[in-house]
């Protein structure tokens, strides 16, 4: 068995954390297993019981949980820096492509085969929302103590969301008041299905192995903690100092930034679990972006790399230049300005959750009056989920339930580019690239045909 690896430079590390966010593809799951054959397996900087130690507590959080974990591997290896670095480079890239994909989107997008390619991209996008309500759906509810609250949770949700228009904050906050009920009244409800397992074979000693003692910045310190909250509040409150003294409370720029911060706090379970939050806010409220271009917005954050949460840049971009935040004639600088707006609020939440209160929280693990409140959140991302996909599907189909099932306005050749990419994610387990591609050639070929 090969020794440990050495001590890793800062440069080394920097290299590293710039080269994944280039390359960390697949939405969560598939960034976590690339951190992992990275990590664990080939550098091996960090033990696998490490890794799963640090994953189980991001998988806590809000926000994106690949993204949270690289902050704190950076930040167990390097320190406060290591974690800033590790988690901007994470994000830096991903915001760069999609503030460029966004021009093109707004520039090109009427043109016909751009049209074309966009017109197969949708029906790609709500069958990777199909697959994602399975994917966390599985996980969340088939444990067998613990199916039937948590269905319950699962399905009032969807209504809630999908029907009766209830706001997401408020769905978030009865599943967690229903879970803080049950973790004393019905334990055996939430106890099931915790954490992501254990390690299955070693990769040699590591860096950071099972038993390196934890080093003397990640011990919890009351006065590390107020200071990490502190800097965290005044990076909060001065960009939004400066924006409302540049254009009041009621410009667009000062509204996403706090929009964004409340949507920051309230990705329990993921992007998709979020994006009905976006939608209602963005699209229905605000008016920055139209349902289908929010659809196109979620494809492209499919297809590059980094959290697919940065489909948020893409909602600031077309904002920024619908809203003309800079003047008519500078669209493209204001539409990146508000990119950067909306990530910067995004983010910052997920930097100060890691840095701050990673030794907190912890402590707090594995205790059911903490969790059993997160697995009812859980549950009601599931139904908040199927009520994006349902939405989705309406939009891309073109059906209004008043029109009646089998109207002739119902797009049909979309709805079966539809069930032709959730068959391939489904049944024979497509990557989501793959799936995008063939659903954007069908799409184009259907266009060029006149059929769609």
């Amino acid at each position: 068995m090969q020794p440990a690896p050495p001590v890793v430079s800062w440069r080394e590390a920097l290299q590293f954390w710039l080269k994944l966010g280039f390359i960390s593809f697949g939405g969560p799951a598939g960034q976590i297993a690339i951190m992992h054959r990275e990590l664990v397996e080939q550098k091996r900087w960090i033990s696998e019981k490490r890794f799963l130690h640090a994953l189980n507590y991001c998988m806590l959080l809000p926000g994106p949980e690949a993204q949270q974990l690289a902050t704190y591997i950076g930040w167990l290896m390097h320190r406060t820096w290591g974690g800033i670095a590790a988690g901007a480079l994470f994000v830096l890239p991903s915001l760069f492509i999609l503030i460029a994909l966004s021009w093109v989107y707004v520039v090109y997008g009427q043109v016909g085969w751009v049209a074309g390619l966009f017109y197969g991209i949708k029906p790609a996008v709500a069958a990777i929302v199909l697959h994602a309500v399975h994917r966390i759906g599985s996980r969340t509810l088939k444990s067998p103590t613990r199916t039937p609250l948590l269905w319950a949770i699962a399905v009032l949700s969807f209504i809630a969301i999908a029907f009766l228009h209830v706001p997401f904050p408020w769905v978030v906050l009865a599943a967690a008041l229903t879970g803080l009920a049950g973790a004393r009244y019905a334990p055996s409800q939430f106890s099931g299905g915790a954490g992501h397992g254990a390690a299955k074979q070693g990769y040699g000693p590591a860096l950071i192995d099972d038993d390196t003692p934890t080093p003397a910045h990640a011990l919890f310190s009351k006065k590390r903690l107020a200071l990490v909250v502190g800097a965290g509040a005044v990076l909060w409150l001065l960009p939004m100092a400066l924006l409302v003294a540049a254009g009041g409370w009621e410009a667009a720029l000062t509204q996403m930034g706090w929009f964004f911060t409340k949507a920051a706090l309230l990705t329990f379970g993921g992007a998709y679990a979020v994006l009905p939050y976006v939608y209602q806010g963005a699209v229905e409220q605000f008016h920055w972006l139209t349902g289908p271009q929010m659809i196109d917005g979620l494809a492209l954050g499919e297809t590059t790399p980094g959290p697919l949460i940065m489909v948020v840049a893409f909602v600031g971009f077309l904002g920024g230049w619908t809203q003309q935040v800079l003047g008519a004639q500078a669209l493209f600088a204001g539409a990146a300005l508000a990119a950067a707006v909306v990530s910067w609020f995004t983010f910052l939440p997920s930097f100060v959750f890691i840095l701050a209160g990673g030794p907190l929280v912890e402590a707090t693990h594995g205790k059911l009056g903490f969790t059993a409140p997160l697995a009812a959140i859980t549950a009601a991302v599931v139904g908040v989920i199927a009520s994006l996909a349902l939405f989705f599907i309406a939009h891309i189909a073109q059906w209004a339930p008043s029109a009646g099932l089998f109207a002739s306005e119902i797009d049909f050749a979309a709805v079966l580019l539809v069930a032709l990419a959730a068959l391939a994610l489904f049944r024979f387990k497509v990557g989501v690239i793959p799936v995008i591609a063939g659903s954007a050639a069908a799409g184009l070929a259907l266009r060029l045909a006149g059929l769609g």
